[in-house]
C-alpha cells in the first residue's frame, strides 16, 4: 500500500472514529453486554465440564446436580439476553450515528448553496447521502463490538486457562495472532476493491440519473438505445466489482476458518494425549476444549466484520468528498434586515403607485402588482470580487448601486457575471472580497432566512415540485390564503388556464412541472413570486427558454411584478432592458458601462453597439 493510500486510510478511519461521539453511550452499553455474554461463555463451559465430570467419573446421580444444571441453563439464558441487548445497543448506536451524519451532510449541502452544489456530480452526491450513509451502519453494529470482543474475551479466557494448563494457554497465545495477521494481509486488497466498488456505484448512479433527466433529449435524438447500453455497461462493471469483493470476502473467511480450525485441533491433540497418559484432569481438559472454539470465535467474528469496516471506509471516501466540498454560500449572521418588518405583509394584492392596476376602467386584483412595499430595499455592491474554489474569477471589483424602488437591468453576454451578481444578492455565494449591503447593513451580518423571506426569485428554469398548484405557489405553507393564491395566478396571467383545470388550485403538477407547458411553468413560478409579496425581486433571465409569444406574455407579468419594488434582473434580450431605470453592462466580470438606457444609447458605447446588433438578439448569441 502506498504512503498516499495509507494516509487516506488513516484520514477516513479518523473520520469514522469521530462519528462515534454522539453514540458513545449506546456503544458502551453494547460493549458491556457483549463482555457479559463472553463471561457467560466461560461460566457455561465450566458448569458443563463439571457436570460431565461429576456424572460420568464421580458417578454422581443426575438428580443431585440440580445446581449445576440450573446454573448452566441460567448462563445460556443470560448469554442470549446479553447478546440480544448488545445487538440492540449496537443498532441504536448506528442509528444515532447515521441520523447525525445525515443531518450534518444535509446542513453542509445547505451551506454549499445552489452554486456550490452545481459543481458536484448529482449521482455521487445522492450515492453519498443514501447508500453511503447506510454502508456506515455495519461498522458500528458489527465491527466495533467485534473488535472490542476480539481483545477482551480472549484475554479473559487466557486468564481462566493459564492457571489450569499453561501448555494450552501458550498454544492459544501463539496461534491467536495468525488470524488478525492474515486478516490484515487480505484486507489490504479488499479495501482497494471496496473503494473501487463505491466509485463504480457513484458512476452508475450518475449515468442513470443523467439518463432519466435527459430522457426527452435522448428520445428526440433517437439515442435512448445507446444510453441504455452505456448504463448497462456501467451496471455490469459494478456487478463485476461487487463479485470481486465477494470473492475476496469468501476467501478471507475460508482462511480465517482454516487457521482457527487448525489451532483448535492443535490444542485438542495436546489435551487428548495428556488425558490418555493421565497427565491432565478430565475437568481441566474438557473445560479448555469447550473454551477453545470460543477463544477464536471473537477473532473470526472480527475478521468477518473487518469487511464491514472496509465497506464503511469505501463509503466514507464519498462522504468525506462531499463533506470537504467548499461551502460557498453566505452563512450570514443573526441581524435583522434593517428598515423592514420581520415578515412581509400577508395582505391581498393592492395597487402600486407606479402601476395603478386599472385595465379598461376597472380595478383588477393583482394587475397593479402584488403589494405596495411597506419598506423599500436598497442594495449596494462595494468593490465585490468573486473567485470560485476552482480558481474561476466570476466578478472582478464590481461596485454597483441598486436604489430602493429602482429596476436595474444586467446586460452582457453569457459568462459576463450577471448570474454571479444575482447569486451574491441572494446569498447563494459569498464574495471573495468586498461586501454587499442591504439598506446599509452588510449582508454577511444579516439572518439569511429572514433576508430571503423578503426576496422573490425566478430563474431560467423554474423549479416545480410534484404536488398541487397551491403547493407550488406557496411552498412550505400548510394553509395558504386562497384569495392571495387566486390573485397571484391572475397577476401572473394563469387565471383563465387554471380555471379550466379540474380541481383548479388543487390540480396536480408533476415533478419539474410535467403536465404544464413551458410558458405555464414560468408563469407558475411568477405566481409564486407574486404570492411572496416581497419588496426585492431578483430575476435571472426567466424568459430564456420561451418562444416569442410566450416570452411577451411573461414579460408583461414581470412588469407587473417589478412595479413598485426594487428589482435586479438579468435580461435575455436587450429589448427587456428598455424599461429599466438603470442598466449595468458587464463584460468579463467587470461593469464597463452603467446608466439609464437612453443615456447609454446616446453615449454610443458598448450598450449602443449591442442595440445596433438588434434589441431582440439573445444575449448568448453575443458571447
Amino acid at each position: 500500500m502506498s504512503d498516499a493510500n495509507a494516509r487516506d486510510d488513516k484520514r477516513l478511519s479518523a473520520f469514522l472514529s469521530r462519528l462515534r461521539a454522539p453514540a458513545r453511550r449506546d456503544l458502551s452499553r453494547a460493549y458491556v453486554f457483549a463482555f457479559v455474554a463472553g463471561l457467560c461463555v466461560i461460566v457455561q463451559a465450566a458448569l458443563a465440564a463439571r457436570l460431565v465430570d461429576q456424572v460420568i467419573f464421580a458417578h454422581r446421580p443426575l438428580t443431585q446436580a440440580g445446581a449445576e444444571i440450573a446454573g448452566f441453563l441460567a448462563a445460556i439464558a443470560l448469554r442470549a439476553i446479553c447478546g440480544w441487548a448488545a445487538e440492540r445497543a449496537g443498532f441504536a448506536a448506528a442509528a444515532r450515528v447515521m441520523r447525525t451524519l445525515r443531518t450534518d451532510l444535509l446542513d453542509h449541502v445547505a451551506r454549499l448553496g445552489p452554486a456550490g452544489l452545481s459543481a458536484l456530480r448529482t449521482g455521487e452526491t445522492v450515492a453519498a447521502l443514501s447508500a453511503g450513509i447506510r454502508a456506515v451502519e455495519p461498522y458500528y453494529t458489527r465491527y466495533l463490538p467485534a473488535s472490542m470482543m476480539a481483545v477482551v474475551l480472549p484475554l479473559a479466557i487466557l486468564v481462566a486457562v493459564f492457571p489450569l494448563d499453561w501448555v494450552s494457554g501458550l498454544i492459544f497465545l501463539a496461534t491467536a495472532p495468525l488470524i488478525p495477521l492474515f486478516m490484515i494481509l487480505i484486507g489490504k486488497g479488499a479495501e482497494a476493491l471496496n473503494q473501487r466498488q463505491w466509485r463504480a456505484l457513484a458512476r452508475m448512479s450518475g449515468h442513470l440519473l443523467d439518463a432519466v433527466q435527459g430522457l426527452a433529449t435522448l428520445k428526440a435524438f433517437n439515442a435512448t438505445a445507446r444510453m441504455a447500453q452505456r448504463v448497462g455497461e456501467v451496471a455490469d462493471a459494478y456487478r463485476r466489482d461487487t463479485m470481486t469483493v465477494l470473492r475476496v470476502a469468501f476467501l478471507s473467511s475460508l482462511v480465517l476458518e482454516f487457521f482457527a480450525t487448525v489451532s483448535i485441533a492443535l490444542a485438542a491433540i495436546f489435551i487428548g494425549f495428556r488425558l490418555l497418559w493421565g497427565g491432565m484432569d478430565f475437568f481441566n481438559g474438557l473445560f479448555i476444549l469447550l473454551l477453545a472454539p470460543e477463544f477464536y470465535q471473537p477473532l473470526r467474528a472480527m475478521g468477518t466484520a473487518y469487511h464491514a469496516k472496509m465497506e464503511a471506509i469505501g463509503a466514507a471516501e464519498r462522504i468525506v468528498a462531499l463533506a470537504d466540498a467548499p461551502a460557498v454560500a453566505e452563512p450570514g449572521g443573526s441581524g435583522p434586515v434593517p428598515g423592514i418588518h420581520a415578515e412581509p405583509p400577508a395582505t391581498s394584492f393592492g395597487r402600486s403607485s407606479q402601476s395603478p392596476g386599472v385595465v379598461d376602467g376597472r380595478d383588477k386584483p393583482g394587475h397593479g402588482d402584488a403589494l405596495t412595499p411597506t419598506a423599500p430595499i436598497a442594495l449596494r455592491f462595494e468593490d465585490v470580487t468573486l473567485v470560485f474554489p476552482d480558481g474561476r474569477r466570476a466578478l472582478d471589483g464590481i461596485t454597483l448601486e441598486v436604489p430602493a424602488g429602482a429596476r436595474v437591468a444586467l446586460v452582457g453576454a453569457s459568462g459576463a457575471g450577471k448570474s454571479s451578481l444575482l447569486h451574491l444578492a441572494l446569498g447563494f455565494v459569498r464574495p471573495t472580497s468586498g461586501r454587499v449591503l442591504v439598506n446599509g447593513a452588510p449582508l454577511a451580518d444579516l439572518n439569511m432566512a429572514e433576508w430571503r423571506r423578503h426576496v422573490a426569485y425566478a430563474g431560467q428554469r423554474p423549479r416545480l415540485f410534484a404536488g398541487t398548484l397551491a403547493d407550488n405557489i406557496a411552498p412550505g405553507e400548510a394553509a395558504p390564503d386562497p384569495a392571495r393564491l387566486s390573485a397571484a395566478l391572475e397577476a401572473a396571467g394563469l387565471g383563465p388556464a387554471v380555471a379550466r383545470l379540474p380541481g383548479g388550485l388543487m390540480a396536480r403538477v408533476g415533478e419539474g412541472g410535467s403536465g404544464l407547458s413551458g410558458g405555464e411553468a414560468h408563469r407558475l413560478a411568477l405566481a409564486r413570486a407574486f404570492y411572496r409579496s416581497a419588496p426585492f425581486i431578483a430575476l435571472d433571465e426567466p424568459t430564456a427558454h420561451l418562444d416569442r409569444v410566450t416570452e411577451a406574455e411573461v414579460n408583461a407579468a414581470l412588469s407587473r411584478l417589478m412595479a413598485g419594488r426594487t428589482a435586479l434582473f438579468a435580461v435575455h434580450r436587450l429589448a427587456q432592458a428598455a424599461e429599466a431605470d438603470l442598466v449595468a453592462v458587464l463584460d468579463g466580470g467587470r461593469i464597463i458601462e452603467r446608466g439609464p438606457p437612453a443615456d447609454l444609447l446616446a453615449q454610443g458605447g458598448a450598450y449602443a453597439r449591442l442595440a445596433r446588433t438588434g434589441p431582440d438578439v439573445a444575449m448568448e448569441a453575443l458571447a
